[in-house]
């Protein structure tokens, strides 16, 4: 149904005189009229009869009448809580890798609380390819992500994204190693990510310029257990250079070519305009 035929019936159950209701919503009696029995037509029962010379609700007129006050306060709601002008208020739905939330999403969290108390933010720790997926059912509201330069992302038309830092990698081995380049590791075992892709791309891409195939034998997701492996032997990994890794564990700079880590906020193309979501972007670009 038309809510604005509603709010007709509202003020005509108010009033109780079309003539009132034409010039309380500024509008012809015969729009009142029409407006009312269109109404009808849409809920498929009369909502007006006959009183003498005037008209009064009928007793479905007088309960959706009832009903209109909840739903047009909720339309009033709705409109207030997406108007671009707006404060800031709803709860907003984030996935994220766990570097991006202890880097970038807590902090802004913490600045949001502050500034826009309105605000809840709901944290979901989540690899690239999860969070795509979860973005895509509308699951969450936006989503920090990776790429790497050597291996970047073919974004969808349908996804605003927002860069918000880039870190370099190198490649982590035992502190007593005393191979430096990373063609000398060229038989080693090798470790990458067990929930995305892109980690081994850029493995791969690194490993053809220096002429040989990475044997990869261990996939795994947390950083901490990498370190252990590494430790123990078991094989290296690319590692972020500036992250404080277990004390067995050293990560050599990677040159000619470099690799980057670069960090974005994804959201639905158009979305970013709700005042939630903009309010977080803004804080998360603040915090580069």
């Amino acid at each position: 149904m038309d809510v604005r035929r509603l709010r007709f019936l509202l003020e005509f159950s108010r009033l109780g005189s079309m003539h009132q209701v034409a010039a309380e919503l500024s509008t012809s009696t015969s729009n009142v009229s029409q407006a009312i029995a269109a109404l009808a037509r849409d809920v498929g029962t009369p909502l007006v009869e006959p009183d003498g010379r005037r008209v009064r609700l009928t007793p479905a007129g007088r309960r959706l009448a009832e009903h209109a006050v909840a739903i047009l306060a909720a339309v009033d709601a709705a409109r207030l809580d997406l108007d671009p002008s707006a404060e800031p208020a709803g709860v907003l739905r984030v996935a994220g890798f766990a570097s991006a939330v202890t880097r970038s999403l807590i902090p802004a969290m913490g600045n949001l609380a502050s500034i826009h108390p309105g605000v809840e933010v709901r944290v979901h720790e989540h690899e690239p390819l999860e969070c795509y997926d979860l973005l895509a059912r509308d699951d969450v509201d936006l989503v920090l992500t990776y790429d790497y330069d050597l291996a970047p992302m073919a974004w969808r038309n349908d996804h605003a994204v927002t860069y918000i830092w880039d870190v370099e990698w190198g490649l982590g081995v035992p502190t007593g190693e005393r191979r430096m380049s990373f063609a000398d590791f060229a038989g080693s075992d090798w470790i990458v990510n067990s929930r995305h892709t892109a980690d081994e791309d850029v493995l791969r891409a690194l490993a053809t310029l220096a002429g040989f195939t990475p044997r990869v034998v261990h996939r795994i997701d947390s950083l901490e257990l990498v370190d252990k492996l590494i430790v123990a032997g078991l094989g290296v990994a690319l590692l972020p250079s500036s992250r404080a890794s277990h004390s067995g564990v050293k990560v050599l700079p990677i040159n000619d070519p470099g690799v980057r880590l670069r960090a974005y906020a994804v959201t639905r193309r158009g979305r970013d305009q709700w005042p939630p979501l903009r309010a977080l972007l803004h804080e998360l670009e603040a915090a580069r």
